[in-house]
């Protein structure tokens, strides 16, 4: 799937979510169904090329700078949970995870960022872009065993890199994080 129409399908979920977009925390969420309900209109084939290109967005953000900054935002960020970020920062659309992984401190910037650094509900990380996914291809075959065999063939041959790209630091050094994040540094540690 062409790189802009998988943007402009995530793109017509959030028009859709509307104001609520932004924000993973609600138990009421939005999102993930109206992303769900984009995808069902596709041809199964087409969801199958969603999924696999899903996986080359969130793998273009395996970023060791994105995930410390997740780790500063979440309170720490494991590899799951570095996985959900980066799910979730696909969600909000290709502006801010474009700007995102080339600038991770450019998240300061975000309304859902700035209340989690209040204490406030909030939250970036999606568990899964696999689900809505699977639920509109669900709804038009009625399984997702072709779906899985679809995603695990065409995703075969790539390479998964071992280690996060991009220059490391100890999340948990405050004078690293202030001197590499200054914007989210200012936020969650002062």
């Amino acid at each position: 799937m062409d790189i802009n129409e998988w943007w402009g399908l995530v793109e017509r979920a959030r028009e859709a979510a509307g104001d609520r977009a932004d924000d993973r925390d609600p138990p009421d969420d939005p999102l993930p169904g109206a992303l769900t309900d984009v995808l069902a209109a596709l041809e199964p084939e087409r969801i199958a090329a969603f999924a696999v290109t899903a996986v080359d967005v969130t793998r273009s953000a395996y970023r060791r700078p994105l995930w410390n900054a997740a780790y500063l935002i979440e309170g720490g960020c494991g590899d799951d949970g570095f996985m959900d970020f980066r799910d979730g920062l696909a969600l909000l659309g290709r502006e801010t995870f474009t700007r995102a992984v080339a600038d991770p401190d450019s998240l300061a910037g975000l309304p859902v960022v700035i209340r989690m650094s209040r204490g406030e509900s909030g939250w970036i990380g999606y568990e899964s872009l696999n689900t809505p996914t699977a639920e509109a291809y669900g709804r038009l075959r009625g399984e997702t065993a072709s779906l899985d065999a679809a995603v695990e063939a065409a995703l075969r041959d790539r390479i998964h890199p071992a280690d996060p790209a991009g220059e490391s630091w100890d999340a948990e050094d405050a004078d690293a994080a202030h001197r590499h994040l200054p914007r989210l540094a200012a936020l969650f540690l002062d």
